[in-house]
């Protein structure tokens, strides 16, 4: 079994933009805040905070940015909360942090800023990077957790709010005036919300879409492409990737992650949900393995005769570096594909690919899936829970969300006045698309032992696309599986760990709503 750490997709960058749990604020602020007692003007601070100061200069450059804000001022947390109110508080208190080691510094730099308006110390508790999951949990089983706060990968709330390790953030939320609203609400839903609770601010929001090159779709076309039209269904990509897969020797028509594990398991959701799929009903009963479920199967098959060399083996880092080296023509992948490959450091494909709304499966719906992604909480036994709730919420604020986007590292802004935003639409292509498509997003609900659950499934979709099984044989295996899996985390047993009424309202945002295109 792949280790649990291995979900940072951002672990996988390797650019100097890259990783963190404050990535992009780590410019600029080496000196310690708190060095002689004496806290700057908020405003001062404030200012620094900018595209000027946190974007990257070649990519500022490249995209003539203005130093315009790429977000929403009078939604940016950090620009409409009181922190002369927040240091007469808190200030001289501290938060301690858990962060993967690997990211200890680049976090440590960029939480100054933090530091400097609020008052507040953060030590940070770095947890070894292939063991994070694990460590963690072992911490609040002691009941003596060494952190106040943690970021971790979303699919993980389950385990982690379920058992009570989790502090509820309401109170500090409406006390200090989170824009919740300014969230998407599959994100808002899925990465903050647990049975009712508010127990995560959302940190990396993520969406898997699909990508095309220009140039070889144009070639085919005879004209340019149409973000709605010119792939307007899964049959259509299916029969395009066919012609793209000869237009170019060493160029794949097709690049799929359909390594064993959860990667193919993403690959799967993404297809089969525009089918109708839904991994549960109302009793959480399994019943992906139905005609929805097979028709995202059959197309994961048929795209598989176009795919790129090695897709049954290929994860994230092996899907992005095939699509930013120019080695596959279409690509089913993360949004980031499409700002990363914007970027000349980063990329073969400058200039020469376009992001495009969701195909569509026949008597099926619009749903681009929300997938993966990572949140932000605080242990229940969180000695400082409010200055931990406090040091989250600016992590996650607009502007710096923002600014991650700008950077290109991975770490995705999920916020409606950021995706909205004119100016931050011109440094990441797919933000457009991206952002008329959260208002339909599908989401897997946020169960204990949601990851063993992706494991399962993957490994047999895994099975089928390397010719061992059928894939009805892979889904039926998987759906027992997942069935032993739910009943050894408490459900069928009369008291289910997680109300489904609760649940069902972030699996599919998109019922009855007009399509954006």
């Amino acid at each position: 079994m792949m280790q649990r750490n291995s979900l940072s997709r951002r672990s996988f960058l390797k650019t100097s933009a890259a990783a963190g749990a404050a990535s992009a604020v780590g410019t600029g602020f080496a000196a310690p805040a708190l060095a002689d007692g004496h806290l700057p003007d908020p405003a001062t601070v404030l200012a620094d905070i900018s595209v000027d100061k946190y974007v990257r200069e070649d990519y500022r450059k490249l995209y003539n940015m203005s130093g315009a804000p790429l977000w929403d001022p009078n939604k940016d947390w950090i620009r409409t909360v009181d922190w002369e109110a927040v240091r007469s508080e808190l200030a001289g208190t501290s938060v301690r942090f858990a962060i993967g080691a690997a990211d200890q510094e680049s976090a440590a730099e960029g939480l100054v800023p933090f530091e400097q308006l609020s008052g507040i110390k953060v030590e940070l508790v770095p947890i070894p990077d292939d063991s994070f999951y694990d460590k963690a949990i072992a911490e609040f089983i002691s009941g003596n957790a060494s952190f106040d706060a943690l970021q971790f990968f979303s699919p993980w709330l389950g385990d982690f709010a379920a058992p009570g390790f989790l502090a509820d953030l309401g109170p500090y939320a409406d006390k200090w005036t989170l824009p919740l609203d300014d969230f998407y609400d599959t994100y808002r839903l899925n990465y903050g919300y647990f049975n009712g609770a508010l127990y995560g601010i959302p940190f990396d929001c993520d969406i898997q879409m699909v990508h095309l090159r220009k140039g070889y779709m144009e070639q085919i076309l005879g004209g340019e492409v149409d973000k709605v039209n010119s792939v307007p269904s899964y049959d259509e990509l299916i029969r395009i990737s066919v012609e793209l897969n000869k237009i170019e020797p060493g160029v794949a028509g097709v690049g799929m992650m359909a390594a064993p594990g959860f990667w193919s398991t993403y690959t799967w959701e993404h297809i089969a949900a525009q089918a109708g799929m839904m991994l549960f009903d109302e009793n959480w009963e399994p019943i992906f393995n139905n005609d929805a479920g097979m028709a995202g199967m059959d197309i994961i098959m048929a795209l598989t005769e176009n795919a790129n060399e090695g897709h049954a083996g290929a994860g994230w880092p092996e899907n992005r570096a095939a699509w930013l080296g120019g080695q596959v023509a279409t690509n089913i992948s993360w949004q980031d594909s499409g700002t990363q490959a914007m970027r000349p450091d980063q990329s073969q494909i400058v200039d020469d690919f376009v992001t495009i709304y969701e195909p569509r499966i026949a008597g099926g719906r619009f749903a681009p899936p929300n997938i993966a992604g990572s949140t932000s909480c605080v242990a229940a036994s969180a000695q400082n829970p409010e200055g931990a709730f406090l040091m989250l919420a600016f992590l996650t604020t607009g502007s710096i969300m923002a600014m991650n986007e700008a950077n290109a590292n991975g770490v995705a802004p999920g916020y409606r006045s950021v995706l909205t935003n004119a100016e931050l639409q011109k440094v990441s292509q797919p933000a457009k698309v991206w952002g008329d498509s959260l208002d339909h997003a599908w989401c897997s609900p946020r169960l204990p032992g949601a990851f063993p659950m992706e494991q399962a499934i993957g490994n047999e979709i895994n099975r089928a696309v390397v010719g061992q099984i059928s894939g009805k044989e892979a889904l039926d295996n998987a759906a027992a599986a997942v069935k032993q899996i739910m009943s050894e985390n408490g459900f069928y047993q009369g008291n289910d760990p997680v109300d489904y009424a609760a649940a069902a309202p972030g699996l599919y945002v998109g019922e009855g709503k007009p399509l954006p295109f």
